[in-house]
């Protein structure tokens, strides 16, 4: 690893760093920590939008480390992410989807066909057009892989799956720690024999997409420090926790069961800094919207968004299938946006929605690291 940042970063021993958090964050010596920041917090990738370089620059002057979201992007505008992330010369990460493995299943054209017509009538309203033959994609996957290979970062996440063994090598050996996203202890075991550094513990309670492997798999709503608990028992990686976090004294708890560090994201979202369009700010404090539950009805993966009048109508008949329901539906996404129709907008929340506050993120990430 070269640049500007170089010098505070080093390559963790996942054993060594699990045994000095034991007792605590504090007592990780810098250069055995996960992320190499002054906090034990992480500002989670947010895709679509709601990560912009401005949140990273402000979370990462405050202490936290942050990532960039990849998942999304196009290359070239990825590129442009990292070159203006690299000006602020502290270390952060980027965070990839992983695709489908071939062979992997995938979803009824006829099944899409029949979600397409159902939901044609929200689509006609928002003058949203929609086109029911399958639409799959890998997101890029290639380029973006050979892009951090050229251009390493500190640290490279993935989520949705097993990225393949030989990419996570290549990154590793361009200078990169990686981070994969795992949601059960099967995973947790089978990311480390694929050789990454460290592991993204993902509860049900976190808002946006669900990172486990199987999207077919139910989501149920564990408190994360069970997950992270039940993770630690089938790995000595280090941990960092994610999911739930409604406020300090979260993060200390997850900090206190085992974790190196916690990442938040919806708690950044009615910050200055973020990429949210002004009608998820508002819903995430609206009374109208009582709550969260986990749905397939936007994009065919489970993801936990707010409860609205979408969910309600087709969450029962979305079928499992990503990314072909998230290129189905995401014309209708966009005017939703556009319109500020938040009953047909996908409102990604986790739990702890009610507590996002308003203001600069920077006095987020000090008041989550206060009590600490």
């Amino acid at each position: 690893m070269t640049g500007p940042y170089a010098a505070r970063y080093a390559r963790p021993d996942p054993v060594r760093s699990r045994d000095h958090t034991a007792g605590g964050w504090q007592h990780a010596p810098m250069a055995t920590r996960l992320l190499a920041a002054d906090l034990p917090i992480a500002a989670a990738p947010m895709a679509g939008g709601a990560t912009t370089v401005d949140l990273l620059a402000a979370t990462t002057e405050a202490g936290a480390f942050a990532f960039l979201a990849g998942g999304y992007q196009a290359p070239d505008a990825l590129v442009e992410q990292i070159r203006l992330a690299r000006g602020h010369a502290r270390p952060f990460g980027v965070n990839l989807f992983v695709p489908a493995p071939p062979g992997a299943p995938t979803v009824d054209p006829a099944a899409l066909a029949a979600y397409a017509r159902r939901i044609a009538p929200d689509a006609a309203a928002l003058g949203a057009t929609l086109d029911p033959v399958p639409v799959a994609d890998d997101d890029g996957w290639a380029a973006k892989v050979d892009l951090l290979r050229r251009e390493p970062v500190p640290v490279v996440s993935f989520t949705f799956g097993a990225p393949p063994a030989a990419d996570v090598a290549a990154l590793r050996a361009a200078g990169s720690v990686v981070l994969v996203t795992v949601t059960t202890p099967g995973e947790a075991a089978a990311a480390e024999d694929l050789g990454a550094d460290g592991l993204v513990v993902q509860g049900p309670r976190a808002g946006g997409h669900s990172g486990t492997w199987d999207p077919a798999r139910a989501v149920g709503d564990d408190a994360t420090a069970d997950v992270l608990a039940a993770v630690a028992a089938r790995t000595r990686l280090p941990l960092v926790a994610a999911g739930g976090v409604d406020g300090g004294p979260a993060v200390a708890a997850l900090l206190h069961a085992g974790a190196q560090a916690v990442a938040v994201g919806t708690l950044l979202l009615r910050t200055d800094e973020s990429g949210a369009s002004a009608t998820h700010r508002d819903a995430l404090v609206d009374p109208r919207f009582g709550g969260t539950v986990v749905t397939r009805a936007f994009t065919g993966r489970p993801a936990r968004a707010l409860r609205n009048g979408f969910v309600d109508r087709y969450d029962a008949a979305a079928p499992v299938g990503y990314p072909q329901v998230h290129h189905l539906t995401r014309g209708l996404r966009r005017e939703a946006a556009a319109s500020g129709d938040a009953d047909r907008l996908h409102l990604w929340a986790g739990t702890g929605h009610r507590r996002a506050p308003t203001g600069p993120a920077g006095e987020v990430v000090r008041a989550l690291a206060a009590g600490l």
